[in-house]
């Protein structure tokens, strides 16, 4: 049984991470670490004041914090031979990420990318290494909302200090390393981030733009002005095109019929199970530190 212990209680813990821990057969709850104790009893578990306090209760360590708390609970948890699985991005900036990936440890340590887990995703890198669209050419992504922190819901998203960016860090993010798990490390990137209409510390947009080993190139425009959401993911090569609009949906629209593929109703429950699989069957989890800091490289680019 992994005893895992969750960082921070924020939306994502309590409506995906925590649950995901509870339905996962080989994993419990050994308690989370938060400045409000009364979030632990909602979950039958303990409150612990710092990770540091809470690691020798645990085999494992999930860091569901903002981003500038992602670099010292991970090294303090793997010093101590704990596993790690973080939110993303990895870090506020490559260097940071970087040196998280250098750090000494005998254990595992993933970045929590999970839409790697989709099953149209995985569908559709299998019909990319069979050709199916011919020599891929061409991702183009965009993830479009609005979004204030009304009443301050999660409303550390917009100081840089605690998140690193705006809508760059939080969902380009994902698409970038979406990109990089079907295309493989990036060779170039660059583009541009603004506000458009928010006045904030951070960014309301940027634009992405991933150039990628055998010509394919990704580009990934995502938006917090914006009252028309999208949610669009289209892979063009020489002889067709893998359409997965809206990419959280399930359907995947291919050359030969549309595939129905659906995600996990809890997104993060295939991301707690693979990596619980990959301590025990000791392989790398589906999205490993050398990889995920990939992503913020590119992030680092973008001016």
């Amino acid at each position: 049984m992994i005893r895992w212990i969750v960082a921070g209680v924020g939306d994502i813990a309590q409506k995906r991470v925590i649950p995901a821990i509870l339905a996962e057969p080989r994993s419990t709850l050994a308690g989370v670490v938060t400045s409000k104790p009364e979030k632990a009893d909602a979950f039958g578990t303990r409150a612990f004041a710092s990770v540091d306090a809470a690691l020798p209760d645990c085999d494992a360590l999930y860091i569901a914090t903002p981003v500038a708390l992602h670099r010292p609970m991970a090294v303090a948890a793997l010093a101590a031979g704990k596993h790690v699985l973080c939110e993303k991005p990895t870090a506020l900036n490559y260097v940071e990420a970087a040196g998280m990936a250098q750090a000494p440890r005998s254990t595992h340590f993933g970045v929590a990318y999970y839409r790697r887990l989709y099953p149209k995703v995985i569908a559709a890198k299998r019909l990319l290494a069979e050709g199916a669209i011919g020599q891929p050419l061409l991702i183009e992504m965009n993830c479009h909302y609005w979004f204030t922190a009304a009443q301050g819901h999660r409303a550390w998203l917009l100081d840089p200090v605690l998140a690193g960016g705006g809508p760059l860090f939080d969902i380009a993010s994902h698409r970038i390393d979406l990109a990089n798990f079907l295309f493989g490390d990036p060779v170039a990137a660059t583009g541009l981030r603004s506000n458009a209409v928010h006045q904030w510390a951070v960014e309301d947009n940027a634009t992405v733009v991933v150039n990628y080993a055998g010509g394919v190139r990704a580009v990934i425009d995502v938006r917090w002005n914006s009252r028309v959401e999208r949610d669009q993911c289209r892979i063009s090569g020489t002889d067709g095109a893998l359409d997965l609009d809206p990419l959280n949906g399930p359907f995947l629209h291919t050359p030969s019929g549309t595939l129905e593929l659906p995600p996990h109703a809890n997104l993060h429950y295939p991301l707690v199970e693979d990596f619980v699989t990959a301590i025990l069957e000791r392989r790398e989890p589906v999205c490993p530190i050398h990889q995920a800091i990939q992503t913020d490289w590119v992030t680092g680019e973008i001016r």
